[in-house]
């Protein structure tokens, strides 16, 4: 059966629900006088002759009369038609006239059905609304084709429908004709609109009086299907124009890493406007168009949206689902957010039981991801603890692991609303025991009452945790203990550092900063004991005993040489944070420098009839600073403290974690 085709009905009479709480009407087809006979009617036949009954059927022969004057000259098959002249947009006067009459003429029809069924009015008033239901018909499908551009979703807004509402009022008894607004009207419910809304409001008045005449007359199937046809259509379209696709796992593992992120992009641009724009200005036109009746309203939206939506929200479920890797997590979370964040709308737009699919397509999609972040998380620890690297890192800087992990971790703080919500949702037994299994001198973790995201806190302290233990057996690489404190207080100076200036801050707080940073002095006075301590021994513990020339000499000559010694072998190391480097160097100053002086000052004189005095006594207390200064500045610098990641920064953490 063609779009625009009338199919003929198996009963004469067929009781049509208008909608909820509406009276139930009549739908008529086209019979043969012989099939009018008495017998072939359910109904009593009852004829009245008083007065009073003669004036109601005159009357409602008088309205089919008038009827067919102007259902005849909108017929579309007749020969002075053309098919290129459209009701609504010829006369608009006409329009709320037609619709007036077909819902006269159902009420004669009504009217004779049940008080002479035999009457030949009949028969002309069934061939009547079959002409009638295929004008409209036409004009339905026309309105919708011609009006793309004014019934863009974007464009069907609710200014739109408050301003139809005056003359669309459900409690109005001609609710049919009146909704049929003429230019006059619309300009009147809102003198400052633009042309565009102007039009807009126009088709929408149109569509639905044609829908509610339709509806009443038992032919709403046909109505539903024209809306089904032409809307999906648009609907697709968009959602192409949005880059929205349907894609399979395999050709998802197959994209490189340039293809996967724009793919992921164009979604994440589209579901704004396809939840907000697309499938909301949908859910609301056809709210309108068919407020008569809810099951056909539900009927059009569903045939309308469901299959693109749910495509739209099986494409996070696949990206769940493809090839895992430590960067991809970000990705993951930014789908995951989007959908909880449009969660409301998707609730209220896909409300009807015949939609719930696609409901169901979204939280499946959170849950897919949501399983496969914390996977990730899983395999980010795991991967830090086999972190295999066994070369020390030249000088006691910041490891390549370091860096990585600590980056990792800062960025995944910019995400601690959604991982709070992924982390809270798991049923793993040690994400709840998390808070628990960390040491209480290290995190303490803040009032679960003043703080909702501890099970982030907790996740992310822990993985800082099992990051420290790791750089405590990198530590054990350097055959010199003094340089693998100084390693040890580099790192964690960065790691730290890392904190203070990302959001990891705020979900740590200020007393797990002040605990590691004790924790870097201690190991930076650990390596000033260790490393200077036999350049202390050198010096006498008192300056001011007498002390014969020979053992003042002995101490100068083991001083050069201690000093020279530990020179030479810390000019290549390095401490990366300028403040903690300054206070290690004066901190090492404090100690040598005084006691270096008292020495020198107390016994030089001691040599004063030395020949080569300069050789036995190579450095001067007050040029003591300058060779400290040299220090800690290693051959190469490296480090940085942003919080932000760059794509080379993610990339390095998937080799330093392999």
């Amino acid at each position: 059966m063609g779009v625009l085709e009338i199919p003929r009905k198996e009963s004469m009479i067929t009781p049509v629900a208008a909608g909820k709480g509406r009276t139930s009407l009549f739908s008529f087809t086209k019979t043969s006088s012989s099939s009018l006979s008495s017998s072939s009617l359910s109904l009593p036949h009852t004829i009245s002759h008083s007065p009073l009954h003669k004036f109601s059927e005159s009357m409602m022969e008088e309205n089919i009369d008038n009827a067919e004057l102007l259902i005849t000259k909108w017929d579309p098959n007749s020969s002075t038609h053309t098919k290129y002249e459209f009701l609504f947009q010829e006369n608009r006067k006409e329009a709320k006239n037609f619709i007036k009459c077909v819902k006269d003429l159902r009420q004669a029809m009504h009217f004779l059905v049940s008080e002479n069924s035999v009457s030949d009015k009949l028969v002309l008033a069934q061939n009547l609304m079959q002409i009638a239901m295929k004008r409209l018909e036409r004009e339905f499908y026309h309105i919708l084709s011609s009006n793309r551009r004014y019934l863009d979703p974007g464009s069907v807004s609710s200014r739109s429908l408050r301003m139809l509402a005056w003359s669309c009022s459900p409690s109005s008894e001609s609710e049919e004709e009146h909704c049929v607004g003429s230019d006059k009207d619309v300009r009147t419910a809102g003198e400052s609109i633009s042309e565009e809304e102007r039009l807009s409001e126009l088709a929408m008045s149109d569509l639905k009086s044609i829908a509610d005449c339709m509806i009443s007359s038992g032919y709403g199937k046909e109505c539903a299907k024209i809306y089904k046809i032409i809307r999906k259509s648009i609907v697709d379209e968009q959602l192409y124009h949005l880059g929205i696709e349907r894609y399979s796992s395999s050709v998802f593992n197959k994209m490189n890493s340039q293809v996967f992120e724009h793919q992921i992009k164009n979604w994440l641009d589209g579901i704004k406007i396809a939840v907000k724009t697309l499938f909301h200005g949908e859910r609301v036109l056809c709210d309108h168009v068919f407020s008569v009746s809810i099951t056909i309203t539900e009927s059009c939206f569903t045939g309308v949206t469901k299959e693109g939506s749910i495509m739209l929200f099986a494409f996070p479920e696949l990206v769940a689902k493809s090839k895992r890797s430590p960067e991809k997590i970000f990705r993951l979370m930014d789908l995951y957010e989007s959908i909880t964040d449009f969660w409301p709308e998707i609730e209220s737009i896909f409300s009807f039981e015949s939609v719930s699919a696609v409901k169901l397509q979204a939280l499946n999609s959170l849950l897919k991801l949501g399983e496969s972040i914390r996977i990730i998380l899983s395999e980010f620890e795991l991967s830090i603890q086999k972190n295999s690297l066994k070369i020390p890192i030249p000088g006691g800087g910041i490891h390549p692991l370091t860096h990585s992990v600590m980056n990792y971790i800062s960025f995944l703080a910019n995400y601690s609303g959604v991982l709070a919500e992924i982390i809270t949702d798991s049923s793993s037994t040690t994400e709840s025991l998390l808070p628990s299994l960390l040491p209480e001198s290290y995190f303490e973790s803040p009032n679960h009452d003043e703080c909702p995201s501890l099970a982030i806190s907790a996740r992310l302290a822990w993985f800082i945790l099992v990051l420290i233990c790791k750089l405590d057996t990198k530590a054990e690489l350097y055959n010199d203990i003094a340089l693998s404190y100084l390693f040890l207080a580099n790192n964690l100076q960065f790691i730290v550092e890392k904190v203070r200036i990302s959001n990891l801050k705020y979900l740590l707080g200020d007393d797990w900063i002040t605990k590691h940073e004790k924790k870097v002095r201690q190991y930076a006075a650990n390596y000033e004991v260790t490393a200077w301590s036999k350049v202390f021994s050198t010096l006498p513990e008192n300056s001011s005993d007498g002390m014969s020339p020979e053992m003042v000499k002995t101490h100068f000559r083991q001083f050069n040489s201690g000093f020279e010694q530990v020179y030479r072998k810390q000019i290549s190391w390095v401490v990366l944070d300028g403040k903690l480097r300054d206070e290690i160097k004066v901190s090492i100053a404090k100690n040598l420098v005084p006691a270096y002086r008292e020495f020198y000052d107390t016994h030089l004189v001691a040599l004063s009839g030395e020949k080569n005095l300069e050789v036995l006594v190579r450095f001067a207390p007050e040029n003591l600073g300058n060779y400290l200064s040299d220090l800690f500045h290693g051959s190469a610098v490296s480090g940085s403290s942003s919080s932000s990641m760059s794509s080379s920064s993610l990339s390095l953490i998937s080799r330093c974690l392999s």
